[in-house]
């Protein structure tokens, strides 16, 4: 596969996963991270990452808004409820969990 074609198909995979976040509102940042050790924000830093890396400046608002389909601090007063203890010691286990294994690639 050539690297346009792969880049093409890569973008279609990144939009149809921001549309199903953005169906599954039910589907807390706090419950993203604990289960996956990534979420909505991870998501809008690595755009606006990818963004830098490509020469272009987007600000961290924007690439938020870009993976929320609105303003961040609109989506967390309609969607996003308080995280309970147990939410956070899941996600804290598993920011742990992404340091060792991105230390274990280096």
């Amino acid at each position: 596969m050539d690297k346009t074609t792969q880049d093409s198909i890569e973008a279609a995979v990144f939009r149809r996963l921001i549309d199903h976040l953005d169906m599954r509102k039910d589907a807390q940042n706090i419950d993203l991270m604990g289960l996956a050790g990534f979420c909505r924000n991870c998501l809008s830093d690595w755009y606006q990452e990818a963004a830098a890396d490509a020469g272009v400046d987007v600000s961290k608002d924007a690439a938020r808004e870009r993976i929320y389909g609105m303003p961040y601090g609109d989506y967390k007063a309609k969607y996003q409820g308080p995280a309970t203890d147990a939410q956070l010691d899941r996600m804290n286990e598993s920011v742990a969990l992404n340091k060792k294994l991105r230390a274990e690639r280096t």
